[in-house]
């Protein structure tokens, strides 16, 4: 079973983070609007960070820091996921 923790952009602009054991069917029921209430007058909701985790103790822990952290920081962390995958994909 895998364990991440994940940021959604929300068509508003605002994100959303949260922690899911099956990723896809936690995608398809943000954008369904049946998952989170937060997530369902924002749809479509486009997945723009995940972090894999070893347990679902340390993915709540991590969800938690991550949703305490202000938008700066969030989108410090997106940003350097995404250079991060940009620059593997190149080596």
């Amino acid at each position: 079973m895998s364990h991440v923790v994940y940021i959604l952009q929300c068509k508003d602009g605002t994100l959303y983070t949260g922690y899911t054991n099956n990723l896809a069917k936690r995608l398809r029921l943000h954008n369904e609007g049946k998952g989170a209430k937060y997530t369902r007058g924002r749809t479509p909701v486009t997945l723009v960070y995940v972090e894999e985790i070893p347990s679902m103790s340390s993915g709540l822990k991590r969800e938690y820091e991550i949703k305490h952290m202000c938008r700066k920081q969030k989108y410090h962390l997106i940003q350097s996921q995404a250079a991060l995958h940009h620059f593997s994909q190149k080596n």
